[in-house]
């Protein structure tokens, strides 16, 4: 790749990666969202902007949690997503590192933290968009409760999470403990993490981050 190249894709690619740097605090914080503060919840506050629940939408029960297994693929039906996932690590800062800028379609997921399925917080996290096109979690701010996402495991499972809550969650404002702490004790939760907010020319970078939350509703072969 050219210099020329290297500075055209660096432009807008470097906003589909401002969620790492806002999960910072996630990562000083430790594993204490998917393992430890098991006994307690985060209620939203007004730091957050939720979507919110709809009084008439019914959510289905939580399932027992899984053991554990390695995601492969995640699905959201809704959304037309069907993307591969590859586990991802944090980087030299101690923030999670994103995945490559050249595969825009593949989510990553947290290795270190819970398995999609397992008891825990999972967190998965995946571009808004690169410089000339949307990426593959461009359009997860409009899922709304009662929703599925799907995750294929390599235990041959395809765990269904139905989706409970969606915030946009401003960059002044992000707390990971709340942002990432378990919602109810005892569940399987997963977190769906990109870019939100508006883009901000001067800093080259989005405003706020969206947090999809979800829990484990079902089981497919």
């Amino acid at each position: 790749m050219s210099d020329h190249e290297r500075s055209a894709g660096s432009g807008r690619l470097v906003t589909g990666v401002a969620w790492a740097v806002l999960l910072l605090g996630l990562w000083l914080w430790g594993r204490e969202a998917t393992d430890v503060r098991q006994g307690s919840s985060a209620p939203a506050t007004g730091d957050m902007a939720a979507v919110g629940r709809p009084p008439d939408v019914k959510l289905p029960p939580a399932l027992k949690p899984l053991g554990d297994a390695l995601p492969q693929r995640v699905d959201i039906p809704g959304l037309g997503v069907q993307a591969p996932v590859v586990a991802r690590g944090l980087d030299g800062q101690g923030a999670v590192d994103p995945p490559p800028f050249d595969q825009p379609g593949v989510v990553g997921w947290y290795r270190d933290g819970a398995k999609p399925g397992a008891a825990g917080t999972a967190l998965m996290v995946g571009h808004v968009d690169t410089e000339t096109r949307p990426a593959v979690f461009y359009k997860i701010s409009v899922l709304k409760p009662g929703q599925t996402v799907r995750v294929v495991r390599d235990d041959g499972q395809v765990a269904e999470f139905t989706v409970d809550d969606v915030e946009v969650v401003t960059r002044d404002r992000f707390d990971a403990q709340q942002v990432y702490g378990p919602r109810q004790s005892g569940r399987a939760e997963l977190r769906l993490i990109t870019c939100g907010g508006t883009f901000d020319r001067a800093t080259r970078s989005y405003t706020a981050n969206v947090i999809v939350s979800a829990y484990l509703t079902g089981i497919r072969a």
